[in-house]
């Protein structure tokens, strides 16, 4: 049902995989349109029991795309490096494919907090009462994952 990586010499296993999500910073969610185009924007997420989560507001253009068309593509970048006198770069990525819904209650609470460990560790109090009183405003989008590949070059 998916394609396997063409460069089996740069694939890597689930440990690696998960260290570079859990690594990363943002990763570029990609939708697809209505008028079918691919629309691909960064977000900050956290990845909890095998699952993307992240949170955005209550309606946009991402949103209006998941609703249209669930199915989704989640890419990380992990470290970089240019070789300029190899024409290359050396690189770790993780690509998933799954599928978005929008949580609530108890999970969207649950996503909302491990975001602001992630994000903002010193400052959990205070980023808990921002949770209470912006709650209303924001959503949060689970990707349950139905594919993953990480490549690496060192």
């Amino acid at each position: 049902m998916f394609r396997e990586l063409r460069r089996k010499d740069r694939e890597i296993k689930n440990n690696e995989v998960i260290q570079i999500i859990e690594n990363s910073d943002y990763g570029i969610l990609s939708t697809v349109s209505q008028n079918e185009y691919p629309y691909g924007v960064p977000v900050s997420f956290v990845f909890i029991n095998n699952s993307i989560y992240f949170h955005c507001a209550t309606e946009g253009h991402k949103l209006d795309n998941i609703l249209n068309n669930n199915k989704v593509s989640f890419c990380v970048v992990g470290e970089t490096c240019i070789l300029p006198d190899k024409f290359s770069t050396k690189y770790e990525s993780v690509i998933l494919l799954g599928i978005a819904n929008e949580v609530f209650d108890d999970e969207k609470n649950t996503a909302l907090l491990e975001i602001l460990k992630k994000y903002s560790p010193d400052y959990i109090e205070k980023g808990k009462e921002y949770i209470k009183n912006a709650s209303k405003a924001t959503k949060v989008i689970k990707i349950s994952i139905e594919h993953i590949s990480g490549k690496v070059r060192r």
